[in-house]
């Protein structure tokens, strides 16, 4: 049986979206951090600040949702304590094992990239024409509704 056109289509964008959309995301992130001009947080830095902002997490999990090697992360975390913004706690029922917490200088510090952040991107959307604005907030809202289906 041959494929309709409507089914040929929705392949095509099927495709389309699962190969451009990561990548564009991505180089997005890159481009705004490069915009702020933070020498203070990293980009990887501030992702796992915003990871910690929602709950404890274990280096292993760090790791595995950033796609870095557990001594990367180790490292990192490492870093980061350094500057005051998580803190280490053991698990009762299990002394090798530590969470990582994000502290309240660490809420401090991703509040303020956060702030630069999207004051550069409002910068950079107040560029667009209104019918591209549009077409990209409903985008945004379908990407959300799409990170839910996923989240379940």
């Amino acid at each position: 049986m041959i494929a309709s056109s409507v089914e040929t289509e929705r392949a095509e964008q099927i495709d389309y979206v699962a190969a451009n959309l990561l990548p564009r995301a991505a180089l997005l992130v890159r481009l705004l951090v490069k915009q702020v001009h933070n020498t203070e947080i990293s980009r990887t830095e501030g992702e796992v600040l915003v990871i910690l902002s929602a709950g404890a997490r274990r280096i292993t999990e760090l790791a595995e949702l950033e796609g870095v090697a557990q001594p990367t992360m180790t490292l990192l975390v490492k870093r980061l304590e350094g500057r005051g913004w998580v803190e280490r706690e053991g698990l009762a029922e299990d002394g090798r094992v530590a969470l990582i917490r994000i502290t309240d200088a660490g809420r401090i510090a991703l509040a303020a990239f956060r702030s630069r952040f999207l004051a550069a991107m409002r910068t950079d959307l107040e560029r667009l024409p209104a019918e591209q604005l549009t077409a990209l907030s409903s985008a945004t809202e379908t990407l959300g509704s799409f990170v839910d289906v996923l989240q379940r």
